[in-house]
């Protein structure tokens, strides 16, 4: 039995994976701890568990493990005291807020012989799944250009607050679909020009970005990483891929498996997914890998990757020029 707790409730995406966690059977959550109190305790009574006051008490309880959900210029602090007590690490996305924390948190968890998890979970959907089968059994060949979308609303909050979030739109959207580029092709980029704005809240951080990529094997891709859905929209994103190859092209709509839900209670329409949950094979992954010891499918070294590419696109749009990797930080 992993014994896990959970470092902040601040995420959205934390209390999905408490679900997940909680319906493994080789596992346990122990413990909540969140700076938000309430918001603490709310989860602990949700998910069956114990608040803990502070992080501290919550990595002195006997835990073997942490889930890290805090707002992402949190995520480099949590980690380093994580790993000093000698817990290993499933760290939400994106990794960090630039290059030299992401690799200040690889280097602490490998001094501490802990492992550190990206939480990638869009590698674990059945559509990508499949995606990935039919790339490597050659069915559309050399692979040419990849086009990506990972377009969503606004979620404000902590989001929109940069020396919370980091950035924006493009830091929190562009992690996934660079990772899932990376693992498709297994080659990394090698140069990144970016268009970034603010042209729907019209405020200081950014809602709107498109990036152009440049692959070490000579792949080009697209990536639409842009808050560009209202907020009544039926539903919160998309993650998309089109996938040109030699012979043949792929389409993949992650999240297209939905209901059309018209709510008079709700006041809206909304689609409610009916498709595999890709965050239970993301949580099944990380507890399977610290039970047995063996390494964990998507490490730190993917989420710096991918953190490498959102800096490299934030100085592409300043610079109004391509950017080639790796970054000089």
């Amino acid at each position: 039995m992993v014994r896990i707790g959970m470092m902040s409730f601040a995420h959205m995406h934390a209390g999905s994976y408490a679900a997940c966690l909680n319906s493994l059977p080789n596992a346990q959550i122990v413990g909540i701890a969140d700076d938000d109190e309430a918001r603490g305790r709310e989860m602990a009574s949700r998910f069956n568990t114990q608040y803990f006051p502070s992080y501290e008490a919550l990595l002195s309880a006997g835990i073997d493990a942490v889930v890290i959900c805090s707002e992402n210029a949190r995520h480099k602090d949590m980690t380093l005291m994580a790993a000093s007590a000698g817990k290993h690490v499933l760290c939400e996305k994106p990794l960090a807020t630039n290059v030299i924390d992401a690799m200040a948190m690889i280097s602490a968890c490998k001094k501490a012989g802990v492992q550190l998890m990206t939480a990638f979970p869009c590698r674990f959907h059945p559509a990508m799944q499949r995606v990935k089968a039919m790339v490597e059994s050659g069915k559309i060949g050399r692979i040419l250009a990849i086009r990506g979308t990972n377009r969503g609303r606004n979620p404000g909050g902590w989001f929109t607050q940069l020396e919370k979030s980091g950035g924006g739109a493009v830091m929190d959207h562009t992690v996934h679909v660079t990772d899932l580029m990376r693992w498709l092709t297994g080659a990394e980029v090698v140069q990144v020009y970016a268009e970034i704005d603010n042209l729907i809240n019209h405020a200081d951080f950014d809602d709107v970005g498109f990036l152009t990529l440049e692959l070490s094997d000579g792949t080009f891709g697209t990536l639409d990483s842009s808050w560009s859905r209202p907020k009544t929209y039926p539903f919160w994103g998309d993650v998309t891929l089109e996938i040109v190859g030699e012979d043949g092209v792929i389409s993949m709509d992650m999240f297209s498996q939905n209901l059309v839900l018209y709510s008079d209670t709700q006041g809206a329409i909304s689609w409610v997914n009916w498709g595999s949950n890709m965050d239970l094979g993301l949580t099944r992954a990380f507890v399977n890998a610290v039970e047995s010891g063996t390494p964990v499918p998507i490490t730190g070294e993917d989420g710096l990757k991918a953190v490498e590419v959102v800096q490299a696109a934030y100085r592409s749009a300043d610079r109004k020029e391509p950017v080639k990797l790796p970054l000089e930080v």
